[in-house]
């Protein structure tokens, strides 16, 4: 990615991916700007980090004359194609590219498994880094699920391997993707705010096959037929999860309760800790990921050490994890199901009476898919924040709703006053977090401080 001389690269958002980009650029030489609307005191902290690396940096505001100058801009994904400086940029012809872009211009010839999907991304990423990890590789989790790509290309050693999670924002400014496996864990709709469409949403997430070639390798869920049919169109090898009676290269096998990978029995499913049939397939996936990756992950001893990492995993914060039991009343935490699709997933893994916490900003998707679960296992559905009265409208007359505000503690007080010993509360919000928290893990933070008071 060489610049003219003089040339100068934009990057937009000072969050932890736009500092470490920036960062990145500064250190190999490149002209920076970088600039981000907010002026809290992470993104003033991070401008003073920047500026003694020569790096010009506005908080508060854009410089839109002079990004529309640049050679090229960078952006995080959070920063929609709406805002400003990228309606300056697209109107100046200016190119525009993500963080992972820049950084694997860094790291040419990485070894990285990337995953995307409307869901389980985060959980199957961090479980492909842990079975990488567990086979004695030095592998790290990055991308969406936190730790910027660019931070990796920042490090004195450069990792084996890289489970690299990418969202469908980041796929779309990454026009170099190209893994060494391509996994797409399911598709559904999602972020219906930003894009016009369903199928504009899809179309950012083929973009990680958009490189494919022979030498290729896709992993996907069989029990998802867009999914399913997505990957088949890639060149290269293909290989299939599913959690269903269905053939395929990794599967679960009700009878006994097993994980098979490859025709042969991998893991018990008692000795799998996660809760939910979802979760299985996350672990499917990301054991097939890892011994398609290289030959040398299939050895007797190689899924040994990948089931002994299986048994060790634990539940990542925020996702369907259990907070506490309080009063015979478990509280179980899901503030990363924002969508609905998500929701619908964690309801289905209920076995208890559940009192489901749904609301926050509508995303565009309607609730009424998730009646059906809430019919069979729910008490009452407290539909709260702005999302509330869309809530209340789909699913009332379905199943008993109570519509509350945006008081977050008043909700958990009602949802507490609801509650009898054996029942569950679970924070499963089918929306973003953005008209109450800064974002889905304050609110889950939230969920879990106020859990465990009287």
């Amino acid at each position: 990615m060489n610049l003219t001389p003089g040339a100068e690269v934009a990057v937009i958002g000072l969050g932890a991916s736009g500092q470490a980009v920036a960062t990145l650029l500064a250190r190999d030489g490149s002209q920076v700007y970088a600039s981000d609307s907010g002026d809290g005191e992470e993104v003033r902290a991070a401008a003073a980090a920047l500026t003694p690396l020569g790096v010009r940096a506005d908080v508060g505001h854009h410089d839109l004359v002079r990004i529309s100058h640049a050679a090229w801009v960078v952006v995080s994904p959070g920063v929609p194609p709406t805002a400003p400086p990228l309606v300056a940029a697209t109107t100046a012809g200016v190119r525009i590219i993500s963080e992972i872009e820049v950084a694997l211009a860094h790291l040419s010839g990485l070894r990285y498994i990337a995953v995307t999907g409307t869901n389980g991304k985060t959980t199957t990423t961090a479980l492909i880094g842990h079975l990488l990890r567990g086979l004695g590789h030095n592998a790290v989790d990055a991308g969406n699920i936190g730790l910027p790509l660019s931070a990796v290309a920042l490090q004195d050693r450069r990792p084996d391997w890289v489970a690299l999670e990418l969202s469908s924002f980041q796929l779309h400014d990454t026009p170099s993707v190209n893994p060494t496996v391509g996994v797409l864990t399911n598709l559904s709709p999602d972020h219906l705010d930003r894009y016009p469409s369903a199928d504009a949403y899809y179309a950012d997430k083929a973009r990680l096959f958009a490189n494919a070639h022979p030498g290729s390798i896709t992993v996907d869920n069989a029990d998802d037929p867009l999914a399913h049919a997505m990957a088949a169109r890639a060149a290269g090898r293909h290989y299939a999860f599913s959690i269903t009676a269905r053939e395929a290269d990794a599967q679960f096998v009700r009878a006994p309760q097993r994980l098979d990978l490859f025709g042969a029995p991998l893991l018990p499913r008692t000795e799998f800790p996660l809760l939910g049939d979802h979760n299985v397939a996350n672990a499917l996936a990301a054991a097939l990921a890892v011994a398609a990756a290289d030959d040398a992950h299939r050895t007797p001893e190689a899924r040994r050490r990948m089931a002994r990492a299986l048994q060790t995993f634990q539940a990542l914060p925020h996702r369907l994890q259990m907070v506490g039991e309080y009063r015979g009343v478990q509280w179980i935490d899901d503030s990363k199901a924002t969508n609905v699709s998500s929701a619908r997933v964690a309801l289905e893994s209920m076995v208890r009476p559940t009192i489901a916490l749904l609301g926050g900003r509508h995303k565009g998707e309607p609730y009424t898919t998730l009646a059906a679960p809430l019919q069979r296992i729910g008490k009452i559905v407290l539909a709260y924040g702005e999302a509330a009265p869309i809530i209340e409208q789909d699913l009332g007359g379905l199943v008993p709703v109570e519509r509350l505000g945006s008081d977050f503690s008043a909700v958990m007080a009602r949802a507490r006053a609801c509650s009898v010993p054996g029942d569950v509360v679970l924070l499963a919000p089918a929306c973003s977090s953005f008209d109450m928290f800064r974002n889905y893990a304050e609110r889950g933070a939230v969920f879990s401080r106020l859990a465990g008071t009287s």
